[in-house]
């Protein structure tokens, strides 16, 4: 495909989409039907529906029996761990593969020109991008995604969670799965703006920004607090009605979703004429700047708290006269406390 069709390309090589991030119209103001009927079908494929059938299949053929998950001990947790391992692996793996390895679609629709494998950094264990983000993704990220499904499994088997059957409560169980995506943005966005504090995004957040340029394996490449906070999602499942299977999205949902944002290709090829969508602009901004797109644009909360980027002039403009007026706000803070210290010294 020729990406110059639905961007451009600067001199680094770096790739652009022509046209700027638009917010989902689900809380867009005023409400337009239209849009949001020709926005319905992206909003389940193919990502969301891929997810919810992960989460179907688990439950169909790996979760173990209730009577099994009553009880904690070694086996099924374990086993747990190695299944989503080998899926994590399977999954990352082949958007790796094909697009950095084999290198399938070339720089076509890449927002950074350079592979991370050209650019080595002393930020990375063994100042290598890929080998630091694999061995974060299954050393911690597995093991707490993996923690949370046990605690959430084992306490639903327990009676320790409201388990509502799907045959008893249809409606309110498919309005609950529709609402799966929307709760994992507000999660995600709050957890995102409190791990961006000074102190917790020197010890624990500046681990994931160290990919600047990321990769499908930067994708859960956190501190293990992060994982932990990140996955917490699931835990809003052991508190309102619920069911183990609409869960297990939600994990799925913040394990297999954190793929698209951070392949770093704005679309994915699917043979010569045929692309997928990676939604992925509004979270490789975030890389870029640090200091927007806290969420996706599923819900507008960046738009509400003033750190909406939509990669136009415009967006541009407006963060960067936050920023001034951010360092404007420090050095005048910075004169005051000089000329209290002053007066100090005199007095």
């Amino acid at each position: 495909m020729d990406d110059l069709k639905f961007g451009k390309r600067n001199k680094r090589g770096d790739w652009a989409p022509s046209e700027p991030v638009a917010l989902a119209p689900l809380f867009r103001l005023p409400f337009s039907l239209k849009a949001f009927l020709a926005w319905l079908p992206h909003y389940f494929l193919p990502w969301n529906a891929l997810f919810a059938l992960s989460a179907v299949a688990y439950w169909a053929w790996i979760i173990p029996p209730v009577e099994t998950m009553q009880t904690l001990s070694w086996g099924w947790p374990l086993y747990l761990y190695a299944v989503n391992a080998v899926a994590t692996f399977l999954f990352y793996g082949a958007f790796e593969l094909q697009l950095y390895v084999l290198k399938r679609q070339e720089r076509r629709f890449k927002y950074n020109g350079k592979f991370p494998a050209e650019q080595k950094s002393k930020a990375f264990w063994f100042e290598s991008q890929n080998l630091d983000n694999i061995l974060r993704t299954f050393l911690s990220g597995v093991t707490i995604w993996t923690a949370c499904e046990i605690v959430v499994l084992w306490a639903f088997a327990n009676g320790y969670a409201p388990w509502l059957a799907f045959a008893d409560h249809p409606v309110y169980l498919a309005a609950l799965a529709l609402m799966v995506p929307i709760i994992h943005e507000f999660h995600f966005f709050c957890v995102h703006r409190l791990i961006h504090t000074p102190f917790l995004y020197k010890w624990v957040h500046s681990v994931h920004h160290n990919s600047v340029n990321p990769s499908p394996w930067s994708s859960l490449s956190m501190h293990p607090v992060e994982h932990l906070l990140y996955f917490a999602t699931v835990f809003y499942h052991l508190v309102i009605p619920s069911n183990p299977i609409l869960a297990l999205y939600q994990l799925h949902y913040a394990a297999f979703g954190a793929i698209p944002g951070h392949v770093g290709f704005d679309k994915v090829e699917v043979g010569e004429e045929h692309a997928v969508d990676s939604h992925a602009y509004a979270h490789y901004l975030h890389h870029k700047y640090f200091e927007v797109n806290y969420g996706d644009a599923l819900i507008p909360l960046d738009k509400w708290f003033g750190t909406w980027h939509d990669g136009s002039p415009e967006g541009e403009a407006r963060m960067n006269e936050r920023y001034r007026r951010r360092k404007e706000k420090l050095a005048a803070a910075e004169a005051a406390k000089a000329d209290r210290a002053g007066q100090a010294a005199n007095s």
